[in-house]
């Protein structure tokens, strides 16, 4: 049985017992869920009620292993004591007042820190509340700086083919994944996209620095011919999440910055799914050495427990916004719960681990162990690659693994095999027919062991159901 809390008219709070099944129902009856076909949902239904460790557990007691960190952000598993000790101690202060014209102390601290850990071109920090609307920020603070400096022409983005940077207006004018963005085509402001120097799938080439050099040439195209137009570009740091976990060729992600430099276009980077180690590096960034003029981050953030996000700028882009309020340079953005306390004092205790138990370099060795346990699956006749950057992990599922044929997308390869290893006790979730690997930073080896067994059991049963054996 489980238990749910209802307040009543008077606010009184009562315990009422529920039993599982009805819990199924009421969830399939209430609720409308994220990036879900509610059919789906329906079929294979799962609620969650508790989890500890790398572990998570539903309400009929079944465990599951979290291989996709709850969405990629759960860093030193749930539950951690120290992190939950900090949200209980910023409760009995204050869970939450407004940073409009005021700030908290946590909000200051944090800001502090993520300036600290940085690169040396940022140094300014605003607040939000998930990893799209930090983008959304990023967008409006590069378009009104070149209005702020008198610059109004400059109005236009370039973005990468494939690219995806969060699900609000803004963020999906700046991405580029048709599945999820061409519904809302008529929603959109038109963006300039270039093409991603995808090494797995180019058309054409098969020598890296080939595709590197090409994609370079064209995005160099695009800024001489439009680059008087053009605020910014986005880009995820050096990995593609939701358009399909691909790596860029080394060298790809500095040339970009020294073409953003050249034609004097803001380099906006999403590292929104790549910062806090997920890498190797404290930021994905770090691996070319990249000064970007804003920075989103996310996620990791605050550990995995609650909603903060930041979009970090340099103090060049702050000043241009520094005036008398007449002037109307003042940044009209903000979010009601933007710096909230009990988000930044978890934030604050999440990278005081990191600090402690040296956690980048706990990371780097985990990267070697998953390295060596997916190398097998290489040889598996229906993957056709294994992608990985640290700690985020793409499996690519086909049909014919020597011409690359794909399995029919109505079959929905990826999506059965995620659910087979539900089955068999971990969750993650699929980008198309790509299995998504990316388990917390804390998962040990024997975790990880476990994990990339579920995933090599539920790839043979399922590639073997589809194609008929």
């Amino acid at each position: 049985m489980s238990y749910l809390r209802i307040g009543n008219l008077k606010s009184q709070r009562r315990m009422y017992r529920v039993n599982q099944q009805q819990l199924i129902e009421k969830s399939s009856q209430y609720m409308w869920l994220p990036f879900t076909q509610m059919k789906d949902y329906d079929e294979h239904p799962l609620v969650i009620e508790s989890g500890e460790g790398v572990y998570l557990r539903d309400i009929y007691g079944n465990q599951y292993l979290d291989g996709y960190s709850s969405l990629w952000l759960n860093v030193h598993g749930h539950r951690n004591e120290e992190i939950n000790q900090a949200i209980k101690d910023q409760l009995d202060k204050i869970a939450h007042s407004t940073l409009l014209g005021a700030t908290n102390v946590p909000s200051i601290m944090l800001a502090e820190k993520l300036v600290e850990l940085s690169p040396e071109s940022l140094a300014r920090v605003f607040y939000s509340d998930s990893g799209a609307t930090s983008v959304e920020i990023a967008i409006k603070m590069a378009y009104q700086y070149w209005q702020n400096k008198g610059k109004p022409e400059k109005q236009k983005f370039i973005t990468l083919q494939n690219a995806y940077h969060g699900d609000t207006v803004g963020a999906i004018s700046v991405g580029k994944v048709d599945i999820f963005h061409r519904v809302y085509k008529s929603l959109m402001f038109e963006s300039l996209v270039a093409p991603f120097p995808d090494v797995v799938h180019h058309p054409d080439l098969e020598d890296e620095e080939e595709i590197r050099d090409r994609a370079l040439e064209e995005l160099e195209g695009i800024l001489k011919e439009h680059h008087h137009e053009i605020a910014g570009m986005t880009v995820e740091s050096l990995i593609q999440g939701a358009g399909g976990m691909n790596i860029m060729p080394k060298g790809y992600f500095k040339g970009v910055e020294k073409l953003c430099r050249k034609y004097e276009v803001l380099l906006i980077v999403d590292e929104v799914a790549t910062g806090f180690g997920r890498t190797g590096k404290m930021f994905a960034i770090e691996h070319e050495q990249v000064q970007p003029d804003i920075m989103t981050v996310a996620k990791g953030i605050t550990g995995g427990y609650l909603p903060i996000a930041a979009t970090l700028t340099t103090e060049e882009i702050y000043e241009a916004f520094y005036d008398d309020y007449t002037s109307l340079k003042t940044f009209f953005h903000g979010h009601s719960y933007t710096g909230n306390q009990l988000g930044c004092a978890a934030a604050l205790a999440n990278l005081e681990i990191y600090e402690r138990e040296n956690l980048i370099e706990k990371v780097q060795e985990k990267v070697r162990i998953i390295e060596s346990l997916l190398a097998p699956l290489k040889d598996h006749p229906h993957v056709s690659s294994v992608r990985q950057l640290g700690m985020i992990c793409g499996i690519e599922l086909v049909q014919d693994k020597a011409s690359k044929k794909p399995f029919l997308w109505e079959d929905r390869v990826g999506y059965r095999t995620t659910i087979k290893m539900r089955e068999l006790g971990m969750l993650t979730r699929p980008i198309g027919d790509t299995i998504v690997f990316m388990p917390p930073l804390a998962t040990t080896e024997e975790e990880l062991e476990k994990m990339v067994r579920i995933m090599e059991e539920a790839i043979e049963i399922t590639t073997k159901e589809a194609i008929g054996v």
